[in-house]
């Protein structure tokens, strides 16, 4: 299990020797735990590079306000495991002093996590985890779900393909909480537009060997197949859809979650005329780009996904509720401030924090370039569509989430 921790206690090393006395709050230490994958399928899009978005967001944080005496980051790899990682949870909170959790990939593990959670009085922050359950029947007081969710991802991306005639689907999905959750969502999407589901297939996650699933789904005669997995899943089952002809044959592949990172494990020749939903984009403005352009270096030359964006501006939401409560030991109430302040960072801009712990912001319908169209590494994305906050994620009065008044 890798474990890492870094302290800011010492502002001078961000170059703010001159800073004014520091208030103290709490017990004078905030400790910011990141938990996420660090070494499997999903450490590309999340791992390391969540770890310093993290890190960076303390230190912008801390350069434009008086800051705690001392913040630390811990890291740890939850290897895709919930009993891993609620154990890792349990330690953090009980020994280790941790107050916040963020990041998460794996659903199944953000849902173990959580209620641990709410029985220490902790803050949980996801930015990778993805079942909307997080914000519906299994919400909490204690858990924000910040950057995308399955909703979102079915309701943009399957209702633009039902509406341009990918009227039939087959699912190939990720046998666990979160391909579960992203199928539901987007058969409900598929069906209430006028589309039919004709088969589904669960896969075991993670799996490196498509083949059989594939050749269900081509027999299937469906016009589109729905990838309900994400990460090296995604990008394994596009690798060899292309090897079974597939797409040359007159089906096509709809991507449910992809990443920045995915399209450029593909190669644009493989991803060319993907269409999916995302959250952000390295490329799609001016504080974006100024982002990615300290990301890159430090992070193997690769440019940010929309969960290691959102683990910073999570981060800098939490420290601003800190900031205004002069406390961080009542999680619930500090994840109740959190939703009384309005959002606004430089990578996500304005926004809210629902009742049922739904970060809303604008979403955002990508397709993949062509090789001809990309003018640069990692220039990758054409914008077809904004889909508004209000539009983007599941009315509230849908979702099942008990602290929600009726």
């Amino acid at each position: 299990m890798h474990y890492g921790v870094w302290s800011l206690a010492a502002l001078a090393a961000l170059g703010l020797g001159g800073a004014p006395a520091q208030a103290e709050y709490g017990d004078g230490t905030i400790k910011i735990g990141v938990l996420n994958d660090r070494s499997g399928t999903y450490a590309d899009l999340s791992g390391q590079g969540s770890v310093w978005a993290a890190r960076k967001a303390v230190e912008d944080f801390c350069k434009a306000n008086k800051c705690h005496d001392k913040i630390e980051i811990v890291a740890a790899d939850h290897q895709n495991k919930p009993d891993i990682g609620a154990n890792v949870a349990r330690q953090w909170y009980d020994v280790d002093k941790v107050d916040v959790i963020v990041d998460v990939p794996t659903s199944s593990v953000v849902l173990a996590v959580h209620k641990i959670t709410q029985e220490k009085n902790k803050v949980m922050l996801v930015s990778g985890g993805a079942s909307s359950d997080i914000t519906g029947k299994d919400c909490t007081p204690n858990t924000i779900h910040w950057t995308y969710d399955t909703w979102s991802l079915a309701n943009g991306t399957g209702q633009a393909i039902v509406k341009t005639g990918g009227d039939s689907w087959f699912f190939l999905t990720a046998d666990y909480a979160f391909g579960h959750a992203l199928e539901r969502d987007t058969e409900a999407v598929v069906t209430k537009n006028g589309g039919k589901v004709l088969g589904k297939v669960r896969h075991p996650f993670p799996t490196p060997d498509f083949s059989s699933f594939l050749l269900q789904a081509q027999s299937s005669k469906a016009k589109i197949i729905g990838l309900a997995n994400a990460g090296a899943d995604t990008t394994n089952a596009i690798k060899q859809a292309a090897e079974f002809g597939i797409v040359s044959g007159g089906q096509n592949l709809a991507g449910l979650l992809v990443f920045i990172t995915d399209v450029h494990a593909l190669g644009l020749k493989a991803a060319q005329g993907l269409i999916f939903t995302e959250a952000w984009y390295w490329d799609g403005n001016d504080a974006n780009r100024e982002f990615a352009k300290e990301f890159g270096p430090a992070n193997k030359g690769n440019m940010p996904t929309m969960v290691q964006a959102g683990v910073y501006s999570a981060v800098m939401h939490y420290l601003k509720a800190v900031h205004e409560l002069k406390s961080e030991t009542d999680g619930a109430a500090v994840v109740a401030k959190m939703k009384e302040l309005p959002t606004d960072d430089k990578l996500f801009g304005k926004g809210s924090v629902r009742a049922d712990g739904r970060k809303i912001h604008d979403m955002y319908l990508f397709e993949v370039k062509k090789p001809s169209e990309s003018k640069g590494p990692w220039d990758y994305y054409k914008q077809r569509a904004v889909i508004a906050a209000a539009e983007a994620f599941r009315p509230i009065a849908d979702g099942g989430c008990p602290l929600v008044k009726k």
